[in-house]
């Protein structure tokens, strides 16, 4: 079921799967690999192989096209949601800590994508 209510965003999302790796903050190991579903400056949506915590810190890292480097970002889970039991998660987190150049590519990225949609 789809959320109806208002838009509570600050920053448009694209609708589009992104490689990104994933880790709880404090672990060194256990690196997961997983897509997005959508990507905004403020936070993205993707798909775990876990339930985390809301306020977990995940390290990220990014894979996007136009970008010949991986993106390292921190986001803090707002909400987890068990899709397939004890397999697939849907994972919703909000960005702590992006660098300036970063937000750039991103910001780039996600309205490239918005303006595809748009066509």
């Amino acid at each position: 079921m789809a959320y109806e209510g208002p838009e509570r965003r600050q920053h448009p999302r694209a609708e589009y799967r992104f490689v990104v790796s994933y880790r709880v903050l404090e672990e060194e190991g256990n690196v997961d690999i997983s897509q997005t579903k959508n990507l905004g400056l403020g936070g993205m949506w993707l798909t775990t192989n876990r339930k985390f915590s809301a306020g977990a810190k995940l390290a990220l890292d990014i894979r996007l096209p136009f970008e010949p480097k991986s993106i390292k970002l921190v986001g803090i889970v707002v909400g987890s949601k068990e899709v397939v039991s004890n397999l697939i998660y849907d994972t919703h987190l909000s960005f702590v800590s992006v660098d300036e150049e970063y937000k750039k590519t991103i910001g780039k990225t996600v309205e490239r994508y918005l303006k595809k949609d748009e066509e």
